[in-house]
């Protein structure tokens, strides 16, 4: 059986939060006021919240700061509010040429694991280039597309409250079970190979059915080429 949300209407979508995730919003929007950061959650926090599951782990976008910045923002509001500043702030360094394109800084945070990165963009002089790419500050939409599926290119606007869909097929997807890349599935899949097997997993762990422009590109010589040269033994699991 698919596993599907109960409203088609994103307009109406509405996110119940834990007393946790409260808190961890409240904290998030006051490091974000002195410099108008726009802070989005996304990712599988936003799709299983949509499915009534529960999840321990939240992806942290942000428009205009890198995520070891905002991380030491977030520190020093919790200091402000008379708490302890959270743990120790941990940087994963990126590795384009393992298909690991942003730095991430990450810290425990109201009992929930944060993971912060700024939104991305990137050029490519061609889908297959094996150049490393140009990475830059993006847009929620820039980013969106560059994700792998349009159900996990969902963002929760903790300002706003509200559940944006930048590819436009996003909810719908989730909404019927369908796994869909938001680029062409090869560009998606050229951009980190692994997703060939996440989405695989996806569609078993959750009763998703893959698109079948997916399941093509999968099989093409030059992403399993990729897969074996970009994507690492401890990425795979």
């Amino acid at each position: 059986m698919t596993a599907t949300v109960e409203s088609a209407d994103l307009a109406n979508a509405f996110v119940e939060l834990t007393k946790e995730e409260a808190e961890l919003v409240e904290v998030l929007c006051a490091a974000a006021a002195p410099t108008g950061t726009t802070v989005r959650i996304c990712g599988g926090w936003v799709r299983d919240k949509a499915l009534g599951r529960v999840t321990k782990d939240v992806d942290v976008a942000l428009d205009n700061v890198s995520g070891a910045a905002f991380a030491a923002r977030v520190s020093e509001a919790l200091a402000a509010r008379g708490g302890d500043r959270g743990s120790n702030i941990g940087v994963i360094a990126a590795n384009p040429e393992q298909s690991k394109h942003l730095e991430t800084a990450t810290m425990r945070l109201c009992g929930i694991e944060v993971d912060f990165v700024n939104l991305r963009s990137e050029s490519y002089a061609d889908a297959g280039d094996t150049r490393i790419p140009t990475m830059t500050f993006g847009t929620p939409e820039q980013d969106a597309l560059r994700r792998d599926f349009t159900l996990n290119a969902l963002f929760f606007n903790v300002h706003s409250r509200a559940i944006e869909d930048y590819t436009k097929r996003g909810w719908d997807d989730l909404r019927t079970g369908i796994m869909r890349t938001p680029l062409e599935p090869r560009v998606t899949l050229l951009d980190d190979p692994l997703r060939a097997l996440r989405g695989v997993r996806f569609a078993s762990r959750y009763c998703f059915a893959l698109e079948q422009g997916f399941v093509g590109a999968c099989l093409l010589p030059e992403v399993r080429a990729a897969l074996l040269a970009k994507v690492s033994r401890e990425r795979v699991g």
